[in-house]
């Protein structure tokens, strides 16, 4: 995954039974995480897990599955990788989307 511009967000993704591997291999990315309670409609207060994954601090961010996570590029041209516990086939069917705004992470806190 490439995004062109800091601030860029791709959010929100999920998979009831999938889980991933991501690591950051350029720049760096926020990387939001959400439990989901119930994948029709969840609820917009559950809480978020938030990591920063670096190209300067190397690791690998297990997403398990009952999770949906969205990410943003906290520079510009960030590059990242995911690995999958299953196939393209098997993903397809246990695939989930929700709007970028469904739980709203993405304001970076000033120190």
């Amino acid at each position: 995954m490439t995004n062109h511009r800091s601030g860029f967000v791709r959010a929100w993704h999920g998979h009831k039974h999938e889980a991933k591997y991501m690591t950051v291999v350029r720049g760096s990315i926020l990387v939001c995480c959400v439990a989901v309670d119930d994948w029709q409609r969840p609820s917009a207060q559950l809480p978020i897990a938030r990591f920063v994954l670096s190209d300067r601090s190397p690791g690998v961010l297990h997403i398990p599955g009952g999770f949906a996570h969205g990410t943003m590029s906290l520079t510009d041209e960030a590059k990242a990788v995911f690995f999958s516990t299953a196939s393209l086939k098997e993903s397809e069917q246990d695939d989930f989307r929700f709007p970028a705004r469904t739980w709203d992470p993405w304001s970076v806190a000033e120190r």
